[in-house]
């Protein structure tokens, strides 16, 4: 169900390529998502994690805390950049992932997440690939940045096909 939730017709796919060979992954491309966080989102999430902090489930609470509302688990916001990378390359690995949490995430949030490839070595026949990683709230708020790192068995990026 969770799988199902985070894979929802809430994720709208976008590309934006720096390169002139539109399905070849080159330093300074750009992969992003955008999804809408909902209510069951965040159960679901809390559920899987175990993560029952009132925070995401008590908006007076929320509020008492100086926040608009409920907020979304920062993890759940994260795994968008796993979903964009294996959205495109299937059979990545993701071998690190570093988090900065700038701004709080409210259910019924628009976020766009967004992966940069800024380093790519091969080696093995697969691709070490560095990523810059960052969610705009709004397509313009910085909501959380860090770097990735993955094993990609290929550069050939793959269209996003729904996955319901």
């Amino acid at each position: 169900m969770l799988i199902r939730s985070l894979l929802s017709a809430n994720v709208l796919p976008l590309r934006c390529f720096s390169s002139s060979a539109i399905n070849v992954l080159k330093t300074g491309d750009i992969l992003r998502q955008a999804r809408i966080f909902t209510n069951e989102d965040v159960l679901e999430y809390s559920k899987v994690s175990h993560d029952s902090n009132p925070m995401h489930f008590d908006s007076e609470l929320a509020q008492n805390a100086g926040f608009e509302d409920r907020l979304v688990q920062g993890m759940l916001v994260a795994a968008l950049f796993p979903r964009i990378i294996s959205s495109h390359f299937p059979g990545a690995v993701y071998v690190s992932q570093s988090l900065n949490f700038k701004l709080p995430v409210y259910v019924g949030d628009k976020v766009a997440g967004v992966v940069q490839a800024i380093s790519l070595k091969e080696s093995k026949k697969r691709y070490i690939v560095k990523f810059k990683t960052s969610c705009f709230k709004n397509d313009e708020i910085l909501v959380l940045d860090g770097e990735a790192m993955a094993i990609l068995p290929t550069l050939a990026v793959e269209q996003v096909h729904s996955m319901e």
